[in-house]
């Protein structure tokens, strides 16, 4: 599991810490997501969890693992692999399959078990038939689902993403999170999504909220938005039919809390209108 604990991060210079004493356990095969605004520190406690960023104070540890250990963190880099906002700036080869290759490659993995997990790799994100292509030719979605095979070919515990679909369009953003809960369901991929989408954060297991470096919020989906005024007030939405069954709610509807999706919210609407007939 990775564990954070007491965790701060404060850039050089800056007047307040980036991460200010957060603590959270993240288990094997879990699929968390990280929400908050620009600048609430979720980015920055993303890179601290596989090591890019030290710990000003606290501790992440990964499998029993400190990452601010020297002699450990290659092996915790090896076990967290992250997936960056841009796919064009984690893509470094010419040919996808030889992108895939890079990092595991660089991890002196053996050729014929090297093959094995390219393939496997692009079998998992669905790029097999695009494995002689040229990187630059492909979809945003396409070169971001290329950016995961690498990091898979580096055979990772823990997948931390950092707004992979931010610079997506709506198929690109569909083609990645399809990708990410194939790899968490079927796959037992332990999934770290850093969003700023509520429909994305609403299929995860567990949801944190964070606001100036701090942990605000965290708990299953149904629960963190529910709290529709506390999102509200840290400048998040929530998904709309959650809201719009908030507001029929208060004005006297019965509908039970926590409704996340528009089959949920209908389902519960027919029932509300049958039980005052």
């Amino acid at each position: 599991m990775i564990e954070i604990k007491n965790l701060v991060y404060a850039y050089e210079d800056a007047v307040k810490s980036a991460v200010d004493d957060v603590s959270l356990s993240i288990e094997k095969g879990e699929f968390i997501a990280v929400l908050g605004h620009n600048g609430s520190g979720k980015s920055t406690l993303a890179k601290c969890l596989n090591g890019l960023f030290r710990p000003t104070s606290g501790d992440v540890i990964v499998d029993g693992m400190n990452t601010k250990e020297d002699e450990d963190i290659w092996k915790i880099r090896a076990r967290a692999g992250m997936v960056f906002q841009n796919p064009d700036n984690q893509i470094v080869a010419t040919v996808v399959e030889e992108d895939v290759a890079f990092g595991a490659e660089n991890l002196a993995v053996e050729q014929s078990e090297l093959r094995r997990r390219v393939d496997d790799a692009l079998a998992a994100v669905e790029m097999t038939e695009y494995k002689d292509d040229q990187p630059h030719k492909l979809s945003g979605g396409q070169k971001q689902r290329v950016a995961i095979a690498g990091i898979l070919a580096m055979n990772p515990d823990y997948i931390i993403l950092d707004e992979p679909t931010a610079m997506l369009d709506p198929v690109g953003r569909q083609e990645v999170m399809n990708t990410i809960l194939r790899l968490n369901k079927e796959e037992g991929k332990t999934i770290i999504l850093i969003t700023h989408f509520m429909n994305e954060a609403v299929q995860a297991d567990r949801v944190a909220v964070m606001e100036e470096g701090k942990l605000i919020l965290e708990g299953p989906p149904r629960d963190v938005f529910n709290q529709v005024d506390t999102m509200k007030s840290l400048g998040l939405d929530v998904p709309q039919v959650t809201e719009l069954a908030a507001r029929l709610k208060a004005v006297g509807v019965p509908l039970p809390d926590g409704i996340l999706d528009r089959e949920e919210f209908v389902d519960a609407l027919c029932r509300a209108s049958a039980s005052e007939m």
